[in-house]
């Protein structure tokens, strides 16, 4: 059982585990440690009905992450409210920042040039640290309302709309774009990428498959490495990776410094402190299951204030389930409580009766926060894009919208 968690510490920094050595897995074909200055900038993925704000919270306490891209903001034919931009990535209330201090860059999503330009310059108020914009996502719906991955068949367009969002926001914000190898093949791939960079984006992360792979191994990494030789924007390599050995194959394959981690990450939160261990030669602290269940306890907490309680412990056991890959005592924790769906009970049978009492209190006084009478809620609706029942720590309010979707 998890120990009690010292008062007011639960949504806090994890405590430090203990330290051991990052061994060099057979399988691995890189021992030399890298210089210093080689180490890659690794950023964490987004993850649509995942990865979102409370787990991206979760995961860059654990640290190794330089920085988020958040979940995508779906753009039609309006111009958003900014309580939409707050809602999806509430760390616009926080100078754009996980609480760990790690920038986050909103997405965007769409297929019209100039309403996606109207969104990012509305985006842009609320000052955040940077902008990033979704030609990767291969999932059917979206695609089907010309959006995501299928815009790879249309460099023109790809183009139009990152020129676009660039002339709308401030030089000073950054504008980066995600893209896969293609759509249903690879054939466009560079005029894809020709297209970002000509367009003025900064940056050009690239998911190492075609939306028709969908995430299915192996991912292509090689493939990178000939964009890299094409364009002259900093490139980040994506996809398939699990572990530290896979992340020295992915920078050696693609050529490029730079890393976004997602499902890999989820499934072992220590991967990216593993792997910066790894290249310099040093150790890094081990995340231990005891260690993790206190982050999942400050996680499951943020969820059961934040989500519709229909889906709560859904939400944590999504988790746990990434997580069996790489913890066997996730397996356990999986297979007890897989037929659970009731939060309290879900939170008694991995925590504790202790800590799940501790959690109850602790939801009530978020819940009284959250109180429109509240004063502390009062103050919300002074924030950029905040509303009276939308300040709750660590982050934002809930959001009975969010469902899961992956």
């Amino acid at each position: 059982m998890l120990s009690d968690f010292p008062p007011r510490q639960l949504c806090c920094a994890v405590p430090a585990p203990a330290a051991r050595s990052v061994l060099m897995t057979p399988e691995s074909d890189f021992a030399a440690p890298l210089p210093t200055g080689a180490l890659p900038t690794i950023l964490l993925a987004p993850m649509e009905g995942l990865l979102d704000h409370m787990l991206r919270d979760t995961l860059t306490q654990v640290g190794g992450v330089d920085r988020c891209v958040s979940e995508f903001i779906r753009i039609t034919d309006q111009l958003l409210p900014r309580r939409v931009f707050t809602r999806i990535v509430p760390e616009l209330r926080t100078g754009s920042r996980t609480r760990a201090g790690v920038p986050v860059r909103p997405q965007l999503l769409g297929s019209d040039p100039a309403c996606l330009a109207d969104n990012a310059a509305r985006l842009a108020e609320l000052h955040p640290a940077g902008i990033d914009l979704n030609f990767g996502c291969p999932a059917k719906t979206v695609n089907r309302h010309r959006g995501g991955a299928v815009l790879l068949d249309e460099p023109t367009l790809v183009h139009d709309i990152v020129s676009a969002v660039r002339r709308a926001v401030p030089a000073a914000i950054p504008v980066s774009a995600k893209m896969r190898l293609g759509n249903e093949d690879r054939s466009r791939m560079l005029e894809c990428a020709s297209a970002v960079e000509r367009a003025g984006a900064s940056e050009l992360v690239i998911h190492a498959r075609t939306k028709r792979d969908g995430y299915k191994p192996p991912a292509y990494w090689d493939q990178i490495a000939v964009v890299r030789q094409a364009v002259r924007v900093p490139v980040v390599a994506n996809g398939e990776v699990w572990t530290v050995a896979d992340a020295r194959r992915c920078l050696a394959e693609s050529g490029c410094d730079s890393l976004m981690l997602g499902r890999g990450m989820v499934a072992n939160p220590g991967l990216a402190l593993a792997l910066r261990a790894e290249l310099t030669g040093t150790s890094a602290p081990a995340l231990s299951w005891a260690d993790l269940l206190v982050l999942m306890a400050d996680f499951f907490l943020q969820v059961r204030a934040k989500v519709a309680a229909r889906h709560q412990a859904g939400r944590l056991k999504q988790w746990l389930h990434y997580l069996r890959r790489h913890y066997p005592e996730a397996e356990e924790a999986y297979q007890r409580v897989r037929v659970i769906n009731a939060a309290d009970e879900l939170s008694r049978q991995m925590f504790g009766d202790a800590i799940a009492d501790e959690l109850t209190a602790r939801l009530v006084l978020i819940k009284a926060q959250m109180s429109p009478a509240s004063p502390t809620a009062a103050s919300a609706a002074h924030l950029p894009g905040g509303d009276p029942t939308s300040l709750i720590e660590p982050n934002a309010a809930p959001d009975e919208a969010l469902t899961l979707t992956a």
